[in-house]
């Protein structure tokens, strides 16, 4: 099975045929898509002028959304190298077990889902990168009142999700699932009542 630098390797070749491009740029997000393989094809589509069922669209705009893609990627591995250190320092220390606050990394290992967006074709704008730098530099202080990457405080709890963890507080302007570990605790009491009105106003 080929892995991500092979595949950026077969999307980069001008010897390949448009369509193998394409197709190895859609086999990426299948190694590394932040909001999940639709909404981040649905992202990187609208963002280079790609047509999303275009079998031969204009290489200089794949490559672009290859670029864009591997930015992102490179900041998700350095988080990730430090939170491998970081472990190991605790490991060393007698803390074998992570806390809680670990738990929405190892949901999110290797990148897949990082910024989930359960509706495909609802998203951040923001490049992919910036995106995750938000949401790794929100993990790093205190929590806050809303989401890290657009700052919307109207957080709606959803359940069945798409995605591990299968509940949670998403956006309701950007539509990423917000990291539990970056909001305070009134912030998701608030998400989970903004949940059980719109739950009353149906019924």
């Amino acid at each position: 099975m080929a892995g991500f630098r092979s595949l950026a390797r077969q999307v980069r070749d001008p010897g390949n045929d448009l369509a193998l491009r394409r197709y190895s740029l859609r086999k990426c997000l299948e190694r590394f898509a932040p909001y999940g393989h639709r909404a981040t094809w649905d992202h990187l589509c609208a963002g280079h002028g790609i047509g999303p069922e275009d079998r031969a669209p204009d290489p200089a705009r794949l490559v672009a959304a290859l670029d864009e893609l591997e930015a992102a990627r490179a900041v998700w591995l350095g988080y990730e190298a430090e939170f491998a250190a970081r472990r190991k320092r605790e490991k060393h220390a007698g803390l074998r077990i992570p806390g809680s606050f670990d738990d929405w990394h190892r949901r999110t290992w290797g990148g897949f889902g990082v910024a989930w967006c359960e509706d495909p074709s609802v998203h951040p704008e923001r490049p992919l990168a910036e995106v995750l730098g938000r949401i790794i530099a929100a993990l790093r202080t205190v929590p806050g009142a809303g989401c890290p990457v657009c700052e919307e405080q109207r957080l709606v709890w959803q359940r069945d999700l798409a995605h591990d963890p299968w509940c949670g507080p998403v956006c309701a302007a950007c539509g990423i699932l917000v990291p539990q570990p970056v909001l305070t605790a009134e912030a998701l009491v608030r998400a989970k009542l903004v949940r059980r009105r719109e739950l009353a106003s149906v019924a």
